[in-house]
């Protein structure tokens, strides 16, 4: 019995569908035969694959919001409606209870990791996620030919990591590492200060004679005039 996270379709290589029986499918209707041929990729356009991962898991939403799984078993192949309601209710409980919402894939396109291919029991097997965020909404799908239609024959879902993380960058050759290194520059000389020539005292301006100083004015000479 698969359980309610890993759900349905974890191993489709070699056409064994690994949940086959959890949807009422016996081992023996899923064995290939001996000389089943390898995988081939399938004849659906791009258009056909958004429209069939799209209305899956839109239905599958629906019933998981409404506790009504009658819609989606009803859009099954034959196969996928041996499950009750009640039974796909089971299956999908822990979607319900973890409150998974898968309204994103309205507007996302998906990734597909599985191109549609046919597996060597005529089913079309696809896989895939929605790269939303914080986390990524994980799919595989599987469809069985019914009356010229593609009718659902397997569905997992899952939630995960939203997007792997970026490696770090290599390290740096040693060769690159000395490429990149910046010459070291030398250390720069101090400028010795100019020497300030003693600043000459101004010279007293030629032709300027030494000032004479006045001789004291001659003292009149009295002479004794006769008294008359």
């Amino acid at each position: 019995m698969t359980t309610a996270r890993s759900l349905i379709l974890r191993s489709l290589m070699l056409a064994a569908l690994a949940a086959a029986s959890s949807f009422g499918v016996g081992a023996e209707e899923a064995k290939p035969s001996p000389g089943a041929r390898a995988p081939t990729p399938a004849a659906i356009d791009r258009n056909g694959v958004l429209i069939l991962i799209r209305s899956t898991l839109f239905a599958l939403d629906q019933a998981n919001r409404t506790g009504n799984y009658t819609v989606l078993r009803d859009l099954g192949s034959p196969a996928f409606q041996t499950n009750t309601a009640a039974r796909l209710a089971e299956i999908f409980a822990v979607h319900r209870k973890d409150n998974i919402d898968l309204s994103g894939i309205a507007v996302l396109d998906p990734q597909l990791t599985l191109l549609p291919q046919i597996e060597a029991n005529g089913m079309m097997h696809m896989a895939g996620f929605f790269p939303s965020v914080p986390t990524q909404v994980n799919f595989e799908l599987a469809y069985a030919p019914v009356e010229r239609q593609w009718r659902l024959f397997g569905v997992s879902v899952s939630i995960g990591q939203a997007a792997p993380v970026a490696p770090p960058p290599p390290e740096p050759s040693p060769e690159a590492q000395l490429k990149g290194k910046a010459p070291q520059t030398a250390p720069q000389a101090h400028a010795a200060p100019p020497a300030v020539a003693p600043r000459a005292q101004a010279a007293p301006p030629k032709g300027s004679a030494p000032q004479a100083q006045a001789a004291p004015p001659a003292a009149a000479k009295v002479t004794d005039q006769a008294k008359q």
